[in-house]
């Protein structure tokens, strides 16, 4: 079957860092008791298809990367419950198999939706590891509750990337939170309040200084990019006995700094749960559902902003360069491969 893969950790800059390639085919009979062999539609790319890319270097052979998804359930394994053939799914997949990149992809059907039925398959794509993520910033380790929240602020860093999109979009659906979103330009702002934001501050600029100037003091803090950066201004702006939950990679923090107000500290991985096969995988499934019924209930968008077309190595390749450019607002879609 044709796939995406690379079997080198090289730069964008490399007219080779992806290739097209050929893997073995997918069948019934690879199927664990749980999984689903889903033809694959369309697909998204998040900071970590770029992130793998760079620091795992194959052993042999390629890699294919890919987690986002949407697509059609062609096979089921021997135990699976909620899906049958022909179902349309979503999901986010598991990093430690192989990736979406592909024409066909098998996945655990505990981690896996069932796709919004009002948008198309592309639409669909661009949602659930964000989805994920942000949800379980919000419920998991912030521990809000369904509208809850009354009176207090959540500062996203970073609003109108993949995470932020949908972060927003998603406090202000099912909790009483007042958002206020980062931006620096006219682009993102314009994203940011599309996705809902109460207000906007410039992480360009002191962002401590501009929520003193809202007059706000949020208790909960969603940090998605160049947390180092702005630690210090979290700690400075956050209620005492606040949450911060981190996505990215800082090379360092100085924890300690949060001690004197109790701030408690969080960090989100989506993957955690397929991982390590946790007893509560199947909550992710859960709430890629509660998202569909929120997109279908028009209370949730696509964030989906850049449809690249049919999936193929030169069309990931350009996907791969523009997330990391560090500018990528929403989310870069591409269809069935060819």
């Amino acid at each position: 079957m044709r796939a995406v893969g690379y079997s080198k950790s090289l730069p964008v800059t490399d007219p080779d860092f992806l290739q097209d390639i050929e893997v073995p085919d997918c069948s019934a009979s690879d199927l664990g008791p749980r999984d689903l062999l889903v033809e694959i539609a369309a697909v998204s790319v998040n900071p970590v298809d770029t992130k793998v890319r760079v620091r795992m270097a194959p052993e042999a052979g390629h890699k294919v990367l890919g987690y986002d998804a949407a697509g059609t359930v062609r096979a089921v394994g021997s135990g699976v419950t909620n899906f049958a053939v022909g179902d349309e799914v979503f999901y986010a997949g598991d990093i430690t198999r192989p990736g979406t990149n592909a024409q066909f992809h098998v996945v655990d059907e505990r981690i896996v939706g069932r796709k919004p039925s009002t948008i198309g398959m592309a639409d669909a794509a661009a949602l659930p590891l964000t989805s994920i993520t942000a949800w379980e910033m919000l419920f998991d380790s912030f521990k809000i509750e369904d509208g809850g929240g009354s009176g207090e602020t959540l500062l996203v860093i970073g609003g109108a990337g993949g995470v932020g999109s949908i972060l927003i979009q998603l406090a202000k659906a099912l909790t009483s939170l007042n958002v206020v979103a980062t931006a620096s330009r006219e682009e993102t702002r314009t994203w940011c309040s599309k996705m809902g934001a109460d207000a906007l501050i410039d992480h360009r600029q002191p962002i401590d200084a501009q929520i003193k100037d809202l007059g706000l003091q949020p208790r909960y803090v969603a940090a998605l990019t160049a947390t180092d950066q702005h630690f210090d201004a979290i700690v400075e702006l956050i209620k005492p006995r606040g949450e911060i939950c981190m996505i990215d990679d800082p090379a360092e923090l100085d924890i300690l700094k949060i001690k004197q107000k109790a701030l408690s500290f969080h960090i989100e991985f989506m993957f955690a749960r397929s991982m390590f096969q946790t007893d509560d995988i199947a909550q992710q499934g859960a709430l890629l559902n509660r998202v569909a019924e929120l997109v279908d209930a028009g209370r949730v968008v696509t964030t989906a902003s850049q449809d690249l077309g049919a999936m193929n190595a030169a069309t990931l390749m350009e996907a791969h360069r523009s997330q990391e450019s560090g500018r990528v607002v929403g989310k870069t879609v591409l269809g069935a491969i060819v």
